[in-house]
C-alpha cells in the first residue's frame, strides 16, 4: 500500500469513529475532534500523493493553501478549516461553549465532503 493510501485509510477510519454512536459518556466534541483528524489526513494524503511532505500541523487552512498550488478547491472543501477548531480549542476541557448536534452534523458532513473530494482527485489524477 503506498503511504499516501495509509493516510486515506486512516481518514476513514477517524470518519468511522466520528460517526460512533452516541453513548453515556461520549462528547459532541470528540467526536468532532475526530472529524477534524479525518479532514486533516485526507488533505495530508493528497498532499503524499502530489510528493509534499505536509507539516506537523493540525491547521487545516494551512493545509488547503498547500493543495492550492496544485488544484482549485471547491468552496464546500474550503470549509473544513472550519474543523480546526475542534482540534485545538474543543479537545480537552476548558471554557468553550459545547458543541451542539448541529455542529456535529456539520462536522461529520464537512469531514465525509473532503475525504470523498480527495479520493476523486486522486482516482483523477491516476
Amino acid at each position: 500500500m503506498a503511504r499516501y493510501e495509509e493516510w486515506i485509510e486512516r481518514a476513514k477510519s477517524s470518519l468511522e469513529l466520528a460517526q460512533a454512536k452516541i453513548i453515556r459518556h461520549i462528547y459532541y466534541e470528540d467526536l468532532c475532534y475526530q472529524s477534524q483528524q479525518a479532514a486533516e489526513k485526507a488533505l495530508k494524503g493528497l498532499l503524499i500523493y502530489y510528493d509534499i511532505e505536509p507539516e506537523f500541523t493540525h491547521n487545516i487552512e494551512i493545509l488547503l493553501k498547500k493543495i492550492k498550488k496544485f488544484t482549485d478547491i471547491p468552496e464546500n472543501i474550503k470549509e473544513a478549516a472550519l474543523l480546526t477548531d475542534y482540534a485545538v480549542q474543543t479537545r480537552y476541557p476548558g471554557e468553550y461553549e459545547e458543541i451542539t448536534k448541529e455542529e456535529y452534523e456539520k462536522s461529520i458532513k464537512i469531514a465525509k465532503d473532503c475525504l470523498d473530494w480527495v479520493e476523486e482527485k486522486i482516482k483523477d489524477i491516476k
